[in-house]
């Protein structure tokens, strides 16, 4: 029995297939942290909003202790 001898077009189509599965899954990875990303996002936009509600804190000129304003 002979060594076992690949086609080139097989080579080809294999190289190929594995080529278009590293690319499925590179997207989806993408996909996934992107969408982690504008969850964050959505969550910092909403602590922005609480962070308003907070009284700014200013220096009383005649004890030099911080006050709310």
């Amino acid at each position: 029995m002979g060594p076992f001898i690949i086609p080139p077009l097989v080579k080809l189509a294999l190289g190929a297939a594995g080529a278009a599965a590293v690319v499925h899954w590179v997207v989806k990875e993408v996909r996934r942290i992107n969408e982690e990303l504008d969850s964050a996002r959505r969550v910092r936009v909403t602590e922005k909003v609480r962070r308003g509600s907070i009284p700014t804190l200013r220096r009383d000129p005649n004890t030099g202790e911080y006050r709310p304003m």
